[in-house]
């Protein structure tokens, strides 16, 4: 049965299940993260390294605005708006774009590398993982926008286009508990 002839008592417990799934998922994430700050602070404990905080700032406001982008996609579906939904996604991922850009291109390539240590080892291992997710943000990101534009997408089923909001936003709010342990705690060393 294809998710058009679905009754909305079905379509109902399938989107119930996925919601679930994709909280249990995040909670699972939430423990590889956590033990990534747990590892931050272990290691480096009331220093960081010298990094460059004006990349930070910067890669750091590309990455809201993107969630803020993201939002609207995800009100323009709600909306029956699939031109706007799809122009907010394409404007996320350009961001998110971006956003790796600043990190793998500037960042990484600072005075600071994977073999300096705990600082070098904290840093990419941090900022590593982070990027995979926000390729995998973009990835989603980009299907969504493929669905939405083969119509998959209405104002009552938008499943997909929720479920790529909440990724989205999941992700920055990983970098807004990164962005300051590893760029503004501790004294320089």
């Amino acid at each position: 049965m294809s998710a058009v002839t679905t009754s909305r008592a079905e379509y109902q417990q399938e989107l119930d299940n996925n919601k679930l799934g994709l909280w249990l998922f995040f909670i699972s994430e939430a423990f590889m993260f956590a033990g990534l700050l747990t590892t931050r602070f272990y290691l480096w404990g009331g220093t960081r390294p010298d990094l460059n905080q004006g990349v930070a700032l910067a890669v750091t406001s590309i990455l809201l605005l993107s969630s803020f982008f993201m939002n609207r996609a995800e009100v323009m579906i709600a909306h029956d708006d699939r031109k706007g939904m799809m122009n907010n996604l394409l404007v996320t991922a350009v961001l998110g774009i971006a956003f790796l850009v600043g990190v793998v291109g500037f960042e990484w390539q600072g005075h600071i590398r994977p073999t300096d240590g705990a600082y070098g080892a904290v840093l990419y291992g941090m900022t590593g993982m982070h990027a995979l997710h926000v390729v995998s943000g973009i990835v989603f990101i980009l299907i969504v926008w493929n669905n939405g534009r083969k119509g998959s997408y209405s104002a009552d089923r938008h499943w997909g286009v929720h479920a790529c909001a909440l990724w989205w936003h999941y992700v920055d709010l990983v970098w807004v508990f990164f962005y300051p342990a590893l760029y503004l705690i501790g004294t320089v060393h």
